[in-house]
């Protein structure tokens, strides 16, 4: 759930929207783009101002001409570096050797993590802020598109795990039509959840259990076709007849 302003004024520094990794070498660019990542989080593009994320950045208000040039240059930045490392975290966890319910839960306290850091919020203010401003629209969108392939990456590589093990969805059900379900139904549940909808944020936990407990099936049906696959591939060696 998002919070207000008056929450943000009480957090300490530790709990502050952060977008840069701790020992990221604090330049003058780097100070820039975190000032600009915490108003995004606090308070919006539309109130966004280049003076105000000076000041906070302790940098003249000229630097950030000189390193950005202008203020849609200065958040597609901003969400660049922030989405350089969450795509990275990632592509990680499709990568690493865990079961696709694993996956899911930790892509679920990825999320949790995100909304906390401020993410969530910063990438629904550049959504909304792209659909009045083409300029910013044509940067933003490969952004989202990038995510999307990712997403879908993972549900083709459930999809051949599901077939291995003998089971083939209806020819409407392909990867794609389940990665679009899925990118399009967690979209939604970022906005209800910024937006603090109590009914909506336990109905969508309840369908991220169910995918779960769906994903949990899999796995188990991708276990059993590996344990009888190297003793169906056995039976296939014929015998050498003794001469």
């Amino acid at each position: 759930m998002s919070r207000n302003r008056g929450d943000e004024t009480s957090e300490s520094n530790a709990q502050r929207p952060r977008l840069l990794a701790s020992g990221v070498v604090d330049d003058t660019k780097s100070k820039i783009l975190e000032a600009a990542f915490r108003r995004l989080a606090r308070e919006g593009y539309a109130a966004l101002s280049m003076r105000e994320i000076a000041k906070d950045a302790g940098v003249n208000h000229a630097l950030i001409n000189y390193h950005f040039r202008t203020k849609d240059q200065l958040v597609i930045t901003v969400l660049d570096e922030a989405n350089r490392r969450l795509l990275e975290r990632q592509h990680r966890m499709y990568d690493a050797p865990t079961t696709f319910a694993e996956k899911w839960r930790e892509a679920r306290r990825f999320y949790e993590t995100d909304l906390g850091s401020g993410f969530v919020r910063v990438q629904a203010e550049l959504w909304a802020a792209s659909m009045s401003n083409a300029g910013l629209r044509e940067k933003f969108v490969p952004r989202l598109l990038a995510w999307k392939e990712l997403v879908l990456g993972g549900v083709r590589e459930a999809f051949e795990a599901l077939e291995a093990s003998g089971v083939r969805l209806p020819a409407p059900f392909t990867a794609e039509v389940v990665a679009t379900w899925i990118t399009e139904f967690w979209l939604g549940m970022e906005f209800a959840d910024l937006i603090g909808i109590r009914e909506e944020q336990i109905a969508h936990n309840a369908a991220l259990d169910a995918i779960e407990r769906l994903l949990e099936n899999l796995d188990v049906l991708a276990r059993k076709r590996a344990k009888s696959a190297p003793a169906k591939a056995g039976r296939r060696v014929p015998k050498r007849r003794r001469t």
